[in-house]
């Protein structure tokens, strides 16, 4: 299936158009197979934008890096990969903010985030609490707001447990994860328990390739399992009122993740589950993808 939004540009290489609409957020499946943060259920319109088709990979990630750290960046962690084709993991919100402004001037644009409301000073250093209003929302490589990775994640479908939209349930054949235990939960319906058999080579982390698995209705790929995604928001209470590009909470000390990882259970995997950890995390089961304004 293919979108078009009126008056916006072709996607840039390796990302998908995302297109504006509303979709309904948070647990549309049971109420009881998720925690209470993922309801109440609201409508969420979302503008137009590009994502990231792949995780980050290690080879983007390093050439953006070695760029960044000879044009005034600094970062806390290096960043680490299983091999050249899989994901960047051990990376902070901190240092990947920062990648995303150096993504963003290598290539030319305009950086998304500043250290201050007038947008005068870009964030190349430290570990600085980006407020919302330091943000050039129209410009620029960026995470993706909870919402946003939400409505790419479910792939223009609704009343979905997982990224597609063929069956509620998951499997080693769909999503890099842990089987808890056979039927623990009912839409896990690998008949073995453990880390995915593929990827389980004694070799820590079990990271899959990026794009190995198929992709979602928009084109993306693990959406589901592999790494966890950081997002933009602070971690707060959903609200039961329709909103229009939310940006989570202008306070607060934690960030969101999304998508589960290749230890996470399948309930974990779920579009709706919401995921989160100090700004400083660095850890194996987390990377990220980042989005662009449509139209840049």
């Amino acid at each position: 299936m293919f979108y078009r939004v009126r008056g916006t540009n072709a996607a840039p290489s390796g990302m998908a158009l995302i297109p504006a609409g509303s979709f309904t957020m948070g647990n549309c499946m049971d109420p009881a197979e998720g925690n209470s943060d993922e309801l109440p259920l609201h409508t969420v319109n979302v503008s137009a934008f590009y994502m990231d088709t792949n995780l980050v990979s290690y080879t983007l990630w390093t050439n953006v890096y070695q760029w960044a750290t000879s044009h005034g960046y600094s970062f806390d962690n290096a960043g680490s990969g299983k091999a050249a084709s899989h994901p960047v993991q051990t990376v902070s919100w901190y240092d990947v903010v920062k990648w995303c402004n150096a993504r963003s001037e290598m290539e030319g644009r305009t950086p998304a985030y500043y250290t201050d409301a007038g947008l005068s000073v870009r964030y190349l250093t430290g570990q600085v609490d980006v407020q919302t209003n330091w943000v050039n929302w129209s410009s620029g490589y960026r995470l993706p707001t909870e919402a946003e990775w939400e409505k790419a994640a479910r792939g223009g479908a609704s009343g979905h447990r997982f990224p597609w939209s063929d069956a509620d349930t998951i499997n080693w054949s769909r999503a890099n994860y842990y089987t808890y235990s056979p039927g623990y939960y009912p839409y896990d319906v690998n008949q073995t328990s453990g880390y995915h058999p593929t990827f389980h080579d004694g070799v820590f982390p079990y990271t899959s390739p990026v794009g190995y698995f198929a992709a979602n209705g928009y084109g993306l790929y693990d959406m589901a399992g592999n790494l966890y995604q950081w997002c933009w928001d602070r971690y707060g209470s959903y609200s039961s009122g329709s909103q229009s590009d939310p940006r989570g909470p202008g306070s607060g000390s934690i960030r969101m993740l999304r998508g589960g990882g290749w230890g996470s259970y399948a309930i974990f995997c779920r579009p709706a589950y919401r995921g989160y950890s100090g700004p400083t995390s660095s850890l194996y089961y987390i990377g990220f993808r980042s989005v662009l304004p449509a139209g840049q």
